[in-house]
């Protein structure tokens, strides 16, 4: 089991960036496979990006070319990199971690399937 702290979240303007932080303690990174999810209030949670053991990303079609998702096993820390962010990007945005870093296919991973630690999210508001 790992424990997951997110933070970077906040107030940006449509087109600007923000970078999301995610640092684990309890185990080490590098034995899950690590992602980020995000929910808005009265909707499903929807997978943004996930990253296996390799390094092999998966993301989702709404974020692709623009969200990057990384790992630094050194600083157990995950990162999520939000570029040419959108109005449709603001949700609560939690990480999330799997063990077993390529026990799972990453489409079946970016659904959720197999990740059992949480963290409790960071707020992420896009507005003008």
């Amino acid at each position: 089991e790992v424990h997951l702290v997110e933070s970077g979240g906040g107030l940006a303007q449509p087109g600007e960036s923000l970078r999301l932080s995610c640092v684990a303690s309890g185990d080490t990174l590098s034995n899950y496979c690590l992602g980020w999810f995000r929910q808005i209030p009265g909707k499903e949670r929807e997978g943004v990006a996930v990253i296996d053991g390799d390094g092999n990303t998966k993301y989702a079609g709404s974020v692709k070319g623009r969200f990057t998702i990384s790992q630094d096993n050194a600083k157990n820390t995950l990162y999520l990199q939000m570029n040419s962010l959108e109005p449709e990007d603001t949700a609560m945005y939690y990480c999330a971690a799997g063990y077993g870093a390529n026990r799972y296919p990453l489409p079946a991973r970016l659904t959720g399937y197999g990740m059992n630690d949480w963290g409790k999210g960071t707020m992420v508001t896009i507005s003008s």
